[in-house]
């Protein structure tokens, strides 16, 4: 049954996206204002065929087009953001080349970016162009991932979008943080965090597969209250007190602990 159970949810997660993809298509084409219903759902879908339960708590900013923040864990992280929040991802250009998952990216309207502080200037008119549009866009300031037990830098370059105006105001960026606390009910630990976390030069499709062998998941997505370029001297400070906000938010969560 452990070899079985990956092949019928690579199966069931296929048959899925091949059931929403001519939606999205038809939604892209001729209902543009209903653009993000179709992935929200196959997200919610995908979360349930990978037997992952997300709990979410705190306010979710729901009037401004919004700047997503968010710590970097898994590929999982995808999923669990896109099920619960309408919005497009700022991705690796390298993303874009993966099979399956670069088309379906596509579709959601992922803004693929170098990872270079070159090339995120250069991409600043296209993101600056989709909040205009009203669209939230989700960025994972670490540029990587992580162990899913401590955060990266927070890379400050990714915050100049912060220092533009949208309709006429400074952005709102809102910090989130992505915690994978449980397995099958049981406090995830240094040890089996590998499960999730997606870290280093690991192959992609061999840690999708033996995370599919596991059981259940629990996912939490912690909002904490947005803020401006306006509250800080500086994108780097911005950056830094992001950074902090979701660090001790993730300890919190990995010991069973509430925001204050």
């Amino acid at each position: 049954m452990t070899n079985i159970r990956p092949i019928l949810t690579v199966l069931a997660v296929l048959l899925w996206a091949a059931f929403l993809v001519p939606f999205q298509v038809v939604a892209l084409l001729f209902f543009k204002q209903h653009r993000y219903h179709i992935p929200q759902l196959f997200h919610t879908g995908l979360c349930w065929l990978l037997r992952v339960k997300v709990v979410v708590s705190g306010k979710i900013e729901h009037g401004d087009p919004t700047l997503f923040v968010i710590n970097h864990i898994s590929w999982l992280d995808i999923p669990v953001v896109g099920k619960v929040i309408p919005g497009s991802f700022v991705a690796k250009k390298e993303v874009e080349r993966y099979p399956f998952v670069g088309a379906i990216s596509k579709l959601q309207q992922t803004i693929f970016i170098e990872r270079t502080r070159p090339a995120i200037k250069g991409h600043k008119g296209e993101m600056q162009e989709h909040l205009e549009n009203g669209d939230n866009l989700f960025l994972f300031p670490e540029g990587t991932s992580s162990n899913g037990i401590i955060i990266q830098n927070f890379k400050s370059a990714y915050f100049g979008l912060a220092e533009r105006e949208i309709n006429g105001r400074h952005l709102l960026v809102q910090p989130v943080t992505v915690a994978y606390s449980r397995l099958n009910g049981i406090p995830l630990t240094r040890g089996t965090m590998r499960i999730v976390a997606w870290v280093g030069d690991e192959e992609l499709l061999s840690h999708v597969w033996e995370f599919l062998k596991r059981g259940t998941i629990t996912a939490e997505l912690r909002f904490h209250p947005p803020v401006t370029i306006d509250d800080y001297d500086s994108r780097k400070t911005m950056a830094s007190d992001c950074q902090l906000t979701i660090a001790k938010s993730l300890s919190r969560a990995l010991t069973g602990r509430e925001e204050p």
